[in-house]
């Protein structure tokens, strides 16, 4: 295969997703069973929207995974320990790695010029996040010696973030997290001192740890409380390899080989026109050893060049059901 990071025109991205759509067809059961399953013929496929998206159900109950390597490596969703959770193998780090230098190089900077903070602690108390694997990365590309996580030492990280309010700060964190953080700073009368150096990269992720709100009032609630506009957020799940990011506004620009399309909630083979809001469908190339074509349980649309996160499908396990290979 082509190196996927360096595609450049939709010509490229169009060639490298249907040939990483024949070999996949060709080299992951789960998903050839899928494509038969729809009585689709790979060598007829010639468009992006033709292209069968695998139900990101899949990946609970299945391994999907080439047949032409074998790994022990794998990330697991979050969840609790009830629930059924997602697995992901990984059987070449060096392209995740790959994949998260560059896409956070295009959209924000070099790691190496940045101080890199954690405030992830549903995920630090967890096993095998992707997440994690991400953030520790950039701190050992970084390689400051204030890099560092945090789970509820919130004066710790109060205390932190102020003497280092003239360098270039990364704050990775989980939603609630990061709201739990402000509340800490407001009930102990804390202000954090204004900083042009410091950004917020939410992560998502409320999952009944706060009351529900909107993207758009979540970062009003962030900019003002670390008193900076730089609040941006980060869209991936354990199911790729890639990550898109919004620098605000909750408008999200996708690396070079990843591509968002919107699906009709109601008829998965159609699409959505910009504007409309649908379930979203991700091409990320560098699932080069897994499935590169997935359908999400997330809505959103297309805005322009760029696409917005609006929320979660109810019921979405039902819906997807129907389109899983038994």
């Amino acid at each position: 295969m082509e190196n996927i990071f360096d595609i450049k025109t939709e010509h490229d991205f169009l060639a490298a997703s249907l040939k990483t759509f024949r070999y996949q067809y060709d080299n992951i059961e789960v998903y050839k069973k899928f494509v038969d399953y729809l009585k689709i013929n790979p060598e007829e496929i010639e468009r992006l929207d033709k292209i069968p998206f695998l139900p990101i159900e899949m990946f609970k109950n299945h391994q999907i995974l080439d047949k032409n390597v074998s790994t022990e490596l794998f990330f697991q969703s979050s969840g609790t320990t009830q629930m059924n959770l997602s697995k992901h193998f990984i059987a070449d780090e060096n392209i995740y790695q790959e994949s998260i230098y560059k896409s956070f190089e295009q959209f924000i900077g070099k790691p190496e010029d940045f101080i890199f903070l954690g405030l992830l602690p549903s995920y630090l108390e967890k096993q095998n996040s992707s997440l994690i694997y991400m953030v520790d990365y950039l701190m050992k590309k970084s390689d400051k010696p204030e890099n560092g996580y945090f789970l509820y030492n919130h004066e710790d990280l109060f205390k932190l973030l102020n003497h280092l309010k003239d360098k270039k700060v990364i704050l990775f964190g989980v939603s609630f997290a990061l709201l739990d953080f402000l509340d800490f700073c407001k009930s102990n009368t804390q202000t954090l001192k204004h900083s042009d150096t410091l950004t917020v990269i939410e992560t998502g992720g409320m999952k009944g740890r706060k009351e529900e709100m909107t993207k758009d009032e979540l970062l009003k609630i962030l900019q003002k409380g670390f008193k900076t506009d730089e609040i941006y957020s980060e869209y991936s799940m354990t199911e790729l390899l890639s990550q898109a990011y919004s620098l605000g506004q909750n408008e999200y620009q996708c690396p070079n080989w990843m591509r968002v399309l919107i699906r009709n909630v109601e008829d998965p083979f159609s699409y959505e026109k910009e504007g409309k809001t649908g379930a979203i469908n991700i091409i990320d190339l560098a699932n080069i050893h897994s499935c590169s074509f997935i359908a999400t349980q997330d809505l959103g649309k297309i805005v322009g060049d760029k696409f917005q996160v609006l929320g979660r499908i109810d019921h979405s396990d039902i819906r997807g059901c129907s389109l899983l290979v038994s």
